[in-house]
């Protein structure tokens, strides 16, 4: 709002300066008609430019901040919206496309909320308010004024229909282009091995190239819009200089009437560009607003993945936490089927078990048993086609997803680390986390070990993906994560997968005092880890072949 009576005060200022100009060119065409008018004429159309300049840049940059302002509301929304569903999402669409969304598409809004809403306004209120300036002082200017600044907005429909279709083809090859080239260099090894580098080479140059037709295309639309309001802008021009002609070609004795005349004249001719000036303005941001609604579909298809949290699952949660607490998880499988694609048979067919709180129980099974798709579906990633999995007697989907993150710790075979310090890996799990019970986590883990002969200590600075550290080492780091994290529930998917003998017999060493009065679902093929005390599941194509000490539900 702001910005929109600024832009106001603006358009009056500039109508002055146009009263300021006509009346010292109205003196040159008809000399004698007084030197100390153009003198005060000059000097108020400084003042009055000078005050423009001003309310105009104040104008830009509250427009620029509330734009910042929206897209930082709109960036926390979408990532809040991304982390509500989790790998789910991850499942539908790839890292590069939401890349995209929240970095690119957001800040092509940039224009929607500095230019198309402030632009939206003005381009009612400022041609309005020059309408009424030239009814008081040239009617017949003003009805040329309205008649052509009518079309306008006929042309920017007719225009924008197509600039929408364009923009969001643009951004569908811009989404395709980011997942292409992520991907392509996530597997720059194997393709290399592979012998394909040429043709990868060239698909991404297809792509690039498809990416550049529909930017012109944007680009041409826009010009076509541009070119129909300057089309407008020469009609009324040349219709206001027309009507008027037959006082611009007089050349009187220079008495007042004459000269008063030939002000009003040439005063509606000034207020042609400033009539149509909002309006270029809005035919530019109209651009944006296009842009926009090529950006909201993506969000859109983003907010149909987020969950409703209903008041009962609300209210569940913390009273969940809080049995957790007590009295520890129970986990159930209650005839659970799922599967990842239909033509490849189901990862899990009718499968029923249970295990008790501070129980431990190992998944055992060949690859493509279904180990992980259970362990997946603990953590939340992924639901059930059929049956219904509990914790403590409360299904799983109506735990809402910070209960379950609070409850559940996990420790995978390739450990999610972040490029920083080892502190700061080990901290992720609970930022909060005081130096004292940082240190407990760090010893149990066995990392002030191995931390003593780095350079900085745990301060020491690793790469994306634990770069600098070992297998074994790295996945250390996850196990303090866990003990830092302190809850109730223990997942491990194959966590000593890749390890050599003798570092595999020390993780397990660390995984037994961590799994101490936990409960515990260790999913390994390992014959090591079959030496994991607990209960045992055999598994064998999705199926429960055998139960050892494990109720079945």
């Amino acid at each position: 709002m702001p910005t929109i009576l600024l832009g106001l005060a603006a358009t009056g200022l500039a109508a002055g300066q146009a009263w300021c100009i006509a009346t010292v060119l109205a003196h040159a065409l008809l000399p004698g008609t007084g030197a100390a008018a153009d003198l005060s004429a000059i000097a108020a159309f400084a003042v009055l430019a000078l005050l423009r300049a001003l309310l105009l840049a104040v104008g830009d940059g509250r427009a620029a901040a509330g734009s910042g302002a929206s897209r930082r509301r709109l960036r926390g929304e979408a990532l809040s919206a991304i982390l509500a569903q989790g790998p789910p999402l991850l499942r539908r669409q790839s890292t590069g496309v939401l890349g995209a969304l929240v970095v690119d598409r957001i800040e092509a809004l940039d224009g929607f909320f500095g230019r198309w809403i402030p632009a939206a306004s003005l381009a009612l209120a400022s041609p309005a308010l020059i309408l009424a300036v030239a009814l008081a002082v040239q009617p017949r200017a003003a009805l040329v004024l309205l008649a052509c600044g009518l079309a306008v907005p006929v042309s920017q429909a007719a225009f924008g229909i197509g600039a929408a279709v364009a923009a969001r083809r643009q951004f569908v090859a811009m989404g395709r282009l980011q997942a292409r080239f992520l991907d392509r260099v996530r597997g720059i090894a194997t393709i290399v091995l592979a012998g394909r580098a040429e043709d990868e080479a060239r698909r991404l140059g297809s792509a690039a190239d498809e990416l550049r037709r529909l930017t012109m295309r944007v680009l041409r639309v826009a010009f076509l819009s541009s070119a129909a309001l300057d089309c407008a802008f020469a009609v009324a021009l040349v219709l206001v200089a027309l009507l008027d002609g037959h006082v611009l070609l007089h050349r009187g004795p220079g008495s007042p009437g004459d000269a008063a005349l030939l002000r009003r004249s040439l005063f509606a001719l000034l207020l042609v560009p400033e009539f149509f000036q909002p309006l270029r303005a809005f035919a530019l941001a109209y651009q944006d607003r296009m842009q926009a609604a090529g950006a909201a579909d993506a969000f859109h298809t983003l907010s149909h993945g987020v969950a409703p949290v209903t008041p009962a699952a609300s209210a569940g949660g913390p009273v969940l936490v809080r049995t957790v607490a007590a009295h520890g998880v129970s986990v159930a499988f209650e005839r659970v089927s799922f599967a990842w694609d239909p033509s490849r048979g189901p990862a899990l067919d009718d499968v029923s078990f249970r295990i008790p709180a501070r129980e431990t129980v190992v998944l055992v099974g060949p690859s493509g048993s279904g180990k992980s798709t259970i362990v997946e579906m603990l953590l939340g990633f992924v639901t059930p086609d059929g049956g219904r999995i509990t914790l403590n007697g409360a299904d799983l989907a109506s735990i809402v997803p910070d209960a379950l993150a609070q409850m559940t710790a996990w420790v995978g075979q390739r450990p999610l680390l972040f490029a920083g310090s080892i502190r700061e890996n080990v901290l992720f799990a609970r930022p909060g986390a005081s130096e004292a019970e940082l240190g407990q986590a760090l010893r149990a883990a066995a990392i002030d070990g191995f931390a003593a002969g780095l350079p900085d200590g745990i301060d020491t600075r690793i790469g994306e993906g634990g770069y600098g550290l070992s297998g074994g080492q790295a996945q250390r780091v996850a196990i303090a994560r866990a003990y830092l994290r302190d809850a109730p529930l223990l997942l491990l998917d194959e966590p000593t997968a890749h390890l050599d003998p003798g570092t595999e017999r020390e993780i397990l060493d660390s995984l037994r005092r961590l799994a101490v009065g936990r409960t515990v679902l260790l999913a390994s093929h390992s014959s090591a880890a079959h030496a994991f005390s607990g209960r045992r599941i055999d598994l064998s194509h999705g199926r429960v072949v055998q139960l050892q000490g494990v109720a079945s539900a």
